[in-house]
């Protein structure tokens, strides 16, 4: 019996890396100096022999271009920097989660005050809230008086985020997006 081998080939498709020094294969090639001055069209060997020449890579930054474009550069101080910035985008990010309060028809005022405020701590956290309220068995026929109730809890939200749209009978179910008005 015979055995059947496979390789498989991981593609990247998100983040490429680039080509540097003997993995380039053009034969011609647009090279930028270190400190941005145009070199000109040069070929492989000529290129990687002046980035040799200074200690540097040669680094493929546009291999769309015709000729394709590349730069002498310090390749490991170029991923650094980038690495640098990018853990430095990621720290200044704030990732907005959507929140949900449910509220029923006949709420008692003491509950419908505690919601409230909930909805009022996610939203000046900068998150969103989704509000919806569910009606059960013969409530369905009485929708006008959940309207009414959400249309309450909107105002007293109003200070602190606003309606994405107005609020939609989605089932047995009365949904509004609440968006926060403080982004942080």
């Amino acid at each position: 019996m015979g055995c059947a081998f496979f390789i498989l080939e991981v593609l990247v498709i998100g983040k490429q890396e680039l080509l540097i020094n003997e993995e380039i294969r053009d034969k011609e090639l647009r090279v930028i100096d270190s400190d941005g001055s145009q070199l000109g069209i040069l070929s492989l060997r000529d290129a990687l022999q002046m980035a040799a020449e200074k200690n540097l890579d040669l680094v493929k930054i546009a291999p769309q271009a015709t000729p394709p474009v590349c730069r002498i550069m310090d390749y490991g101080k170029y991923r650094f920097e980038q690495a640098k910035r990018e853990k430095e985008a990621k720290k200044n990010q704030h990732i907005v989660e959507l929140k949900e309060v449910r509220l029923s028809l006949n709420i008692d005022t003491n509950d419908f005050n505690t919601k409230l405020n909930r909805a009022k701590r996610f939203l000046e956290d900068g998150d969103k809230v989704k509000l919806s309220l569910r009606f059960r068995g013969r409530e369905m026929t009485h929708t006008e008086l959940g309207a009414d109730l959400v249309r309450k809890f909107l105002s007293e939200c109003a200070e602190l985020g606003t309606a994405d749209k107005p609020p939609k009978l989605e089932g047995r179910s009365l949904v509004v997006l609440i968006l926060s008005k403080t982004q942080k």
